[in-house]
């Protein structure tokens, strides 16, 4: 296997974990709301474990700059569907209290 492909194979499996944990935080979500903090801890997990991996990968050479901010970009894009999945589900979950008569 070239490095490239080792590049690409890699850049794969960070992708993988990082949709691994976009679902579980969805299985977090409270019937009460208020979960803006999943999303914030979300993005923290990335800066914390992807961003420094990244990063480094550019330094090396293994990806050039576009390359990171594209990647760093698509698991950032996570973040904001996370928090639109977060909003819709807050909303759905104030409607069906408000049709129950209780909200």
């Amino acid at each position: 296997m070239s490095m490239e492909e080792n590049v690409q194979k890699e850049l794969e499996t960070l992708k993988g974990m990082v949709l691994r944990w976009k679902r579980s935080y969805l299985e977090w979500v409270s019937p009460d709301g208020g979960d803006e903090f999943l999303a914030r801890e979300f993005s923290e997990e990335i800066e914390t474990h992807v961003y420094p991996y990244v990063r480094r990968m550019h330094e090396c050479k293994y990806l050039s700059g576009p390359e990171a901010k594209e990647f760093l970009d698509y698991c950032y894009s996570l973040v904001e569907d996370l928090r639109d999945a977060l909003r819709d589900a807050e909303a759905e979950q104030l409607l069906e209290k408000k049709e129950r008569g209780d909200g």
